[in-house]
């Protein structure tokens, strides 16, 4: 679903195109930290490090979570 006007749209394009290559890479690596963030909001606070990082690769990157922790082996603890 797209509810942005076409006008909108092309400005923020326009917008994206006149940004330096460093100015895009470093909105999105704000954005990934902001989702970071948000993701290890939602966990138990007294996770420890190694059950920490499990969660937040399975939570951001499921496939290679499985691959890193076996398939047969899901993380479901807190």
């Amino acid at each position: 679903m797209n509810d942005t006007s076409p006008e909108i749209s092309r400005m923020v394009h326009d917008r994206y195109a006149k940004m330096q290559p460093v100015e895009r890479f470093l909105i999105g690596v704000s954005m990934f930290e902001t989702a970071r963030a948000i993701v290890l909001a939602s966990f138990p606070v007294d996770l420890s490090p190694e059950k920490l990082r499990r969660k937040l690769c399975e939570r951001l990157y499921p496939e290679l979570a499985a691959r890193a922790y076996g398939v047969d082996q899901p993380y479901r603890g807190s």
